[in-house]
């Protein structure tokens, strides 16, 4: 009989990047429209005697630096039982590019420690870390921008993963979900606006693998 990782009455908080706001500052509060509406949802049809708090704190275009900002005033005030955390797309794109608030792999493995390590210390929860993902395949030696991508993307997965065994954390290998997917269709079945794709943000069906997997991974 399965054991459901969030238990009644406990307050869940989910923060990350515009991938979990999702509009939840604006037309779609409190949840947004993506995995998060979606994972609270499975959650509540599966399991409607549990009386459970959702918490959404996703801010577009944040990196580990702009969580590191407000995580007293978003996470550590607010007392979370349980946690998800996905940070990482907007650290590789800004460094990349060279941006100011670009975030690079040493950077961003020194800050997500001490975030994590924050969090263990004050509040003790249970944490679920979610890996960031680029819905690609380009392979092509740094010869387009999305092979760069691609190419640097595994040091910050690497970091996650390492974060996930330090912490005792559950991890969602959310890029990995998406290249499976990718073997057998095109990644436009799975980017918002897929003329105009920055293979980052997913449609609903993106959102729908996301919210599914992460489920399934907390209802094992």
């Amino acid at each position: 009989m399965s054991d459901f990782w969030i238990k009644d009455g406990e307050r869940m908080l989910m923060i990350g990047d515009s991938i979990t706001e999702a509009g939840r500052r604006s037309t779609d509060a409190p949840f947004g429209h993506g995995y998060m509406r979606m994972f609270v949802e499975l959650v509540t049809s599966r399991y409607p005697d549990r009386n459970i708090e959702f918490l959404n704190r996703g801010v577009g275009g944040n990196t580990v630096q702009h969580l590191r900002d407000r995580w007293n005033e978003d996470v550590l005030t607010l007392k979370p039982d349980r946690m998800s955390l996905k940070i990482g797309i907007n650290d590789i794109n800004k460094h990349l590019l060279g941006m100011p608030d670009g975030i690079d792999p040493d950077t961003y493995a020194k800050i997500l420690d001490e975030l994590l390590n924050l969090t263990t210390s004050e509040l003790g929860i249970p944490i679920v870390l979610l890996s960031p993902f680029y819905i690609s395949t380009d392979r092509t030696g740094g010869h387009s921008y999305r092979s760069q991508v691609m190419d640097l993307l595994p040091r910050y997965i690497e970091t996650v993963e390492e974060m996930s065994v330090k912490y005792s954390t559950k991890l969602l290998r959310t890029h990995e979900i998406f290249q499976e997917q990718l073997k057998y269709r095109d990644a436009d079945v799975f980017i918002h606006g897929a003329v105009a794709a920055d293979a980052i943000h997913p449609n609903h069906a993106g959102y729908m693998l996301i919210a599914d997997s992460l489920f399934r991974l907390l209802d094992e």
